[in-house]
């Protein structure tokens, strides 16, 4: 299965515009913003857990790392309410689910195998801590290695930034807003812009909290 493949060519999802897709257990459905492979495969999903739902106890051949979007997502170590964001290095294993339900923003099989970092971080309290300078922007790093550069970035209301995507770049919107080739993207959209393009976006009147993956994609085969 080939989504979104292609890694030299940008791409902007509208998490509302895609179908849910049955997974391989009862309850829990995707959407599905890029796949490389069948049930194991490089992915980047929106994951939906009915109330009740889990999925088989699993290993993280190629690690995994998620953001809880909404409800409170579950395993054998604990809880992991809306907004927090999780790193599963490679080798580590657990049994998800949801008592009452719950989405999750994931991906799977894109770590570097030498990444042994495990991570739980709250999100909405490092949104609202984040100083922004004069110019309405903030950003503090959740997570950097000598392959990928993982962030929060909080831009105040029609804050503009352009730049070029040295190594690609990622972008989840959490709250708010972003505008970006006349399309406005709002939470949960998605983008991903390929190793050397060139970005230029806006936040909307709401400013905008985004999550931002860099420098990660220049190696990828498309």
């Amino acid at each position: 299965m080939r989504i979104n493949a292609n890694f030299s060519e940008p791409v902007a999802m509208r998490a509302q515009m895609i179908d849910w897709v049955a997974s391989p257990m009862p309850g829990v459905e995707r959407r599905m913003l890029d796949r490389v492979g069948e049930e194991v495969a490089r992915a980047t999903s929106i994951v939906r857990y009915a109330p009740g739902s889990h999925f088989a106890e699993h290993t993280h051949g190629g690690g995994e790392e998620f953001i809880v979007l909404e409800g409170v997502f579950q395993d054998e170590h604990g809880d992991y309410p809306a907004g927090t964001y999780v790193r599963n290095p490679p080798g580590t294993h657990h049994i998800p689910a949801s008592e009452h339900g719950c989405t999750i923003f994931v991906k799977l099989w894109q770590f570097d195998p030498r990444d042994d970092v495990q991570m739980v971080r709250n999100l909405r309290q490092i949104g609202r801590d984040l100083p922004q300078t004069d110019q309405g922007f903030g950003q503090a790093t959740l997570f950097e290695n000598a392959g990928e550069k993982v962030s929060i970035e909080k831009w105040s209301a029609g804050q503009g930034r352009q730049w070029t995507a040295d190594g690609g770049h990622e972008i989840l919107v959490l709250q708010g807003s972003l505008q970006w080739q006349g399309e406005t993207y709002s939470k949960n959209d998605w983008l991903r812009l390929p190793d050397g393009f060139a970005v230029d976006l806006t936040a909307g009147d709401g400013g905008a909290l985004l999550w931002t993956k860099s420098q990660h994609l220049r190696d990828v085969q498309s």
